[in-house]
């Protein structure tokens, strides 16, 4: 049997760092992020990232571990985090993979490899040039010869996956879907027991996260988003795609109404914690903890450590 991880996974603001640091003292474990935008440094207000008071003495890891101008990925994500849970898991302890990025927790829980990057070949940079001059349309078209498959899933202006495409192709000459297809066929490295986190009322989860927009607004969002602005992170970049950022920087910018751009964080919080439930709806193995509100903590905790004790987690 692959060894035995625990997963606390589900939408935004429903309070999946609070059980990951109750479980991780009762089971003597250690906390590793599962969060695509808490691996970013200067980032801690939008992102959530828990305090070290919040931390409660808990060990957490993968966070605040990259630069914000650095394009963090799932690839670099399972590639530090895996020796991580490898040494939590030769120390005795019981790593917990806590955070709502489905596509992390996933490909960690499987082991997936990812065809490497090599930025001393130029072809990434070959390929986004070509892109920029227009020449998208025959980009596409020489993915469709290269790995029909893989064309079929994709829509013509998808440039990112386009271009990722035909990279693996020319780096390793193994289409992605080759690739794909091999490393599914891959027993898992982990066996995951998934705890998911949401609230028995959608509407009560909605009011949470509208309530946690105010909060990080009241803590200084605003101003964390302009620090990086003034520290020259481009405000295209990947890390200021998260939600908060991507919203406050233009208004920061041009001097717009910040107000307007807090209800349209409220807006895009809710739309991904949708998207989130269904990601996450698909493990038909995770034991949901739906909760009321105001939420019984006590009574999550019990049923959380009942659950894992059935499973054979100590």
């Amino acid at each position: 049997m692959p060894p035995r991880i625990v997963i606390i996974c589900g939408p935004t603001a429903t309070g999946k760092t609070q059980l990951g640091v109750a479980l991780a003292k009762a089971l003597d474990g250690e906390v590793v992020s599962a969060d695509s935008m808490q691996v970013y440094r200067h980032m801690a207000i939008g992102t959530a990232r828990p305090t070290s008071e919040e931390m409660e003495g808990v060990p957490h890891h993968m966070m605040a571990v990259a630069e914000p101008e650095e394009a963090f990925s799932v690839a670099r994500y399972v590639a530090e985090a895996t020796p991580i849970v490898d040494d939590i898991l030769a120390r005795g302890k019981v790593p917990l993979i806590v955070g709502g990025t489905g596509l992390y927790i996933d490909a960690l829980r499987r082991g997936r490899t990812f065809s490497a990057f090599r930025p001393e070949s130029g072809v990434r940079e070959r390929l986004q040039e070509q892109a920029r001059n227009g020449e998208l349309p025959r980009l596409f078209r020489e993915l469709e010869a290269i790995d029909p498959e893989a064309a079929a899933r994709l829509h013509p202006n998808d440039e990112k996956r386009i271009l990722r495409a035909l990279e693996v192709w020319y780096e390793t000459g193994e289409t992605i879907s080759e690739h794909d297809r091999r490393t599914r066929d891959l027993p898992p490295r982990y066996d995951g027991v998934t705890l998911a986190l949401t609230y028995r009322d959608r509407a009560a989860l909605y009011a949470r996260i509208d309530r946690r927009v105010d909060r990080m607004m009241a803590a200084g969002l605003a101003g964390e988003v302009r620090a990086l602005l003034d520290r020259g992170v481009p405000p295209d970049c990947t890390a200021m795609q998260a939600i908060g950022y991507k919203e406050l920087a233009p208004a920061l910018l041009s001097g717009g109404d910040l107000t307007a751009a807090a209800e349209e964080i409220k807006l895009r919080s809710r739309q991904y914690a949708k998207r989130q439930l269904t990601w996450f709806r698909r493990d038909k193995s995770a034991h949901w903890l739906e909760l009321d509100d105001p939420p019984d903590f006590s009574a999550v905790l019990r049923d959380s450590t009942e659950y894992l004790r059935q499973r054979g987690v100590r």
